[in-house]
């Protein structure tokens, strides 16, 4: 049982980090809430440029190597286009390919923002259907979902943005676990019933203060893990030392390709193919392509991963020998790996499926509804108090007053 003082302490820190913090932990949790449905809401709102012409009976699954390799070469032939960073395949029948291509960044710092080219192509008939600049802020159609995530995750302030929500994050999970402490009532039947009940007029204090209470008891381990997990995503050079000395972490050092000794890079086919060997129950999703220096890097989701999308299975294949560098097998993975690998899918919910991903997206109006109940709460604690310092100081005017009064009547 906390003591008066040390509750009173505890208090403080969880109403002070509230207010101090609560404006990012709002803006990230409505953010979250929209972005929670990122692929579906983006594709509703931009149907033309991120749905395909799909064929009758065209079967849902990704598009085989020479298939990929076509929507590169198209890239290649178009003026204005060329060689994309990345490419990123469709895997339903009405999805399209996305080409990354990276930009300069019109502003250098640790406040600038990075901004991506991305061009969407027809998966059948290799159209291209547009294009837009993901990382730009704006609040059109095309920039509308991209803008939302860069806000949850960055601030818009580049890395500085990504620092301060990590920390934000952090301290959502501590002051969440705080609340807990802070509702914890004493151990009789009628004390857990009423900590557990909201009760009063709706814009009563005692209705404010019974809903923050009990919504928080609910809440808590929801906000708990979205914060951890978010510090976790953002921070990762923070997490691993820690995680590294309770649990084993495979070495993450970049690697490189081998001596070209004169031939030619291979194919995106071919580096596909290649990690699809490696990887035979794995569904293509997207593709680093190589340089001189860097090898391919290739992404595929097998069918018992957590992770849903991209999935986290990764292949690094040399640009030149066409030789398989690495596997990452998140089936396969060291126990510090597998931490990190759940991260994701704990913050967006997907690792329960629906139910997970509505529970993360409700969870998000959460730190608007105690941002508002508990700054009522402060704000009439703040009115009781100015009241009563105000009633005191009457009182000692009015006695001071007496006693002046009784002097000159004496005298």
């Amino acid at each position: 049982m906390l003591t008066g003082l040390l509750r009173a302490r505890l208090r403080e820190i969880h109403l002070y980090v509230s207010l101090v913090f609560g404006a990012i932990f709002v803006t990230a949790g409505l953010t979250g809430a929209a972005i929670a449905w990122t692929h579906e809401l983006d594709a509703a709102l931009n149907p033309g440029l991120l749905h395909s012409q799909a064929p009758a009976g065209a079967p849902d699954q990704a598009p085989a190597p020479a298939q990929v390799q076509a929507a590169v070469e198209r890239l290649l032939a178009e003026p204005g286009y060329g060689k994309p960073t990345q490419l990123m395949l469709p895997y339903e029948a009405d999805d399209v390919y996305v080409a990354w291509y990276r930009q300069p960044k019109k502003e250098k710092g640790s406040f600038a923002t990075d901004v991506a080219r991305q061009v969407m192509l027809d998966r059948y008939s290799l159209r291209i259907l547009g294009e837009r600049n993901y990382g730009e802020f704006g609040l059109s159609r095309e920039l509308l979902m991209p803008s939302l995530f860069h806000v949850h995750r960055y601030l818009f302030a580049g890395e500085v943005g990504k620092t301060v929500t990590g920390i934000s994050g952090l301290l959502l999970a501590l002051t969440s676990l705080l609340g807990f402490v802070l509702w914890w009532p004493k151990a009789t039947l009628s004390s857990l019933r009423k900590a557990l009940t909201v009760r009063g007029a709706v814009n009563s204090r005692h209705f404010h203060y019974s809903f923050h209470r009990t919504a928080g008891f609910f809440m808590t381990p929801v906000l708990a893990v979205l914060g951890f997990t978010g510090m976790a995503m953002n921070l990762p050079d923070w997490v691993r030392p820690a995680v590294a000395v309770v649990a084993t972490l495979a070495p993450n050092a970049k690697l490189a390709n081998g001596p070209a000794a004169g031939r030619e890079p291979i194919s995106v086919a071919a580096a596909l193919e290649a990690a699809q060997q490696s990887v035979p129950h794995g569904r293509l999703t997207r593709v680093a392509i190589a340089s001189s220096k860097a090898p391919f890097e290739i992404r595929l989701r097998q069918p018992d991963e957590v992770r849903e999308g991209d999935g986290l299975t990764r292949v690094s294949v040399d640009a030149f020998s066409g030789a398989v560098l690495r596997v990452r097998d998140p089936l396969k993975a060291a126990p510090g790996d597998s931490f990190f690998n759940w991260q994701f899918p704990l913050h967006t919910g997907e690792a329960f499926g629906l139910a997970g991903r509505v529970l993360v997206s409700f969870s998000g109006l959460a730190p608007l509804a105690f941002m508002l109940t508990g700054l009522l709460l402060w704000l009439g604690r703040r009115k009781m108090h100015q009241k009563a310092s105000t009633k005191q100081v009457k009182k000692v005017a009015k006695r001071s007053q007496m006693v002046h009064t009784e002097i000159c009547e004496n005298v």
